[in-house]
């Protein structure tokens, strides 16, 4: 019996006709809002007394023949944007598995003071942290950018490393230890590369979020895509291809993300859980993290208590 059967039943004849007809409706609605957006966005308009085409006219996209747009797009724009994303993306990954084993730690010590810690870089804002690194630390755009960027997903990933620590199956650390292991050594050993495996969807989500937020370089001053297209080369050719420049700028950023976001999905496939035969879905992190959370808790919750 499949699970759609166990929670809903099978639709009926009235059902299913209203069921289509609100796909009709719903896709009309679609259609003509794209259409009112295209001929609003392609209406000629009035600045400074002079009259501008519409936003697809022709003469708005000339530019996209020019060699040094893509150039500098692409060796400045995208190049910077990937930079930063890289070196944040290895740092996050390194600071959020030294968080999780210090989350997960038995001594108290430890263990709360970095739960104070984890909860107080989740809490703060990517822009304000950047902005905090760049005027009190002095690093320069690339470092605020790259080190805000890293400590935040760095608390996230290690908070996702220790919900698939305490999600594991107690005879995990049972069996390490019966075989002489310490427990360092079944944590490190055992438990840790099996938590890893299983979040690791969840941990490339995460960097997908972490390449999106590289934009907000812009503010900061640093020369990521959004700044080269819609500043540096807004400035340069004018206001007349601010929309055009926009769409570059779009088109990059989807054809990042969206590999990354395929990527994740591939990665979900290749590691999907041997035991429960399930695959983690990357798309939502807080909830895999709090059902890892639900997990443990009922594992550790006294029979009959």
């Amino acid at each position: 019996m499949s699970n759609s059967g166990v929670l809903f039943d099978a639709p009926g004849p009235r059902a299913r006709r209203l069921s289509v007809i609100l796909s009709w409706i719903s896709g009309v609605v679609l259609v003509g809002l794209v259409s009112w957006g295209i001929v609003i966005l392609n209406t000629p308009r009035e600045s400074g007394g002079i009259t501008l085409p519409g936003m697809f006219d022709p003469s708005r996209w000339d530019i996209l023949a020019d060699p040094v747009l893509w150039n500098f797009v692409i060796f400045t724009g995208v190049w910077n944007t990937l930079r930063a994303a890289i070196v944040a993306a290895v740092l996050a990954v390194a600071l959020g598995v030294v968080l999780s084993l210090m989350r997960s730690s038995p001594i108290g010590w430890v263990r709360i003071p970095t739960m104070i810690l984890i909860e107080f870089f989740r809490g703060m804002p990517v822009l304000l942290m950047m902005l905090f690194i760049l005027l009190v630390a002095g690093t320069g755009q690339y470092w605020a950018v790259v080190l805000a960027l890293a400590v935040y997903n760095g608390a996230l990933i290690g908070e996702a490393l220790r919900a698939g620590l305490v999600s594991l199956p107690r005879g995990q650390r049972e069996a390490a230890l019966s075989l002489g292991m310490r427990p360092l050594q079944s944590k490190m050993l055992v438990e840790f590369p099996q938590a890893f495996r299983q979040m690791l969807p969840i941990i490339v989500a995460q960097l997908v979020v972490l390449l999106k937020d590289t934009s907000l370089g812009y503010i900061v001053g640093y020369q990521e895509l959004l700044r080269v297209t819609l500043n540096n080369l807004g400035s340069f050719y004018g206001n007349r291809y601010l929309f055009t420049l926009w769409c570059v700028a779009f088109v990059l950023y989807l054809i990042m993300n969206l590999s990354l976001s395929w990527f994740a999905r591939w990665l979900s496939k290749r590691t999907a859980s041997k035991s429960s035969g399930k695959r983690l879905d990357p798309a939502d992190a807080a909830q895999a993290m709090l059902k890892a959370d639900a997990m443990a808790e009922s594992r550790q919750t006294p029979q009959g208590g």
